[in-house]
């Protein structure tokens, strides 16, 4: 049978506990009819690139799926129909990754690097402060005129 991947978003006022459960009656509708969910991955609850039915986040689910074409056209017009869910997205692969994405890797990454360290000096605060006079216009002009007020002066 060929592989799939499939992306799930769902609304954000629903529980983890349901999305889990549309992931789970997914499973039990494929085994049924003699596939498999190879791979299962919840990548929680993320914002959107935009608004979507008026939601700003949504929870993201992964399923890696060994299914029929046929199993797959229906699964999408079940969720479809579900109101829960705001967007899905199904590709055919060649073979489903073990590893775990990109999305949980750059997650554990961001949870394992908690200090950055000092914070360097901002624009403004480093160098030398410059008064009213050594704006560049300024000190173009006094170059490279001579000065007639030294003369005045004795």
């Amino acid at each position: 049978m060929p592989l799939y991947e499939t992306i799930l978003i769902a609304r954000n006022d629903v529980t983890q506990q349901q999305v889990e459960t549309i992931a789970d009656e997914i499973g039990a509708e494929l085994e049924a009819d003699g596939g498999a969910v190879k791979k299962r991955e919840y990548w929680g609850l993320r914002g959107l690139a935009y608004r979507i039915k008026k939601n700003r986040k949504g929870h993201y689910m992964l399923l890696g799926l060994d299914a029929k074409p046929t199993f797959i056209k229906e699964m999408e017009r079940k969720l479809g129909l579900n109101e829960d869910m705001l967007r899905f997205m199904t590709i055919r692969v060649e073979e489903i990754e073990e590893a775990p994405s990109s999305i949980l890797s750059r997650k554990s990454d961001e949870r394992e690097r908690t200090f950055r360290g000092p914070k360097p000096a901002g624009r403004f605060e480093s160098g030398r402060r410059r008064g009213f006079d050594d704006r560049e216009e300024f000190r173009a002009r006094d170059e490279g005129v001579p000065d007639f007020r030294a003369g005045l002066e004795e």
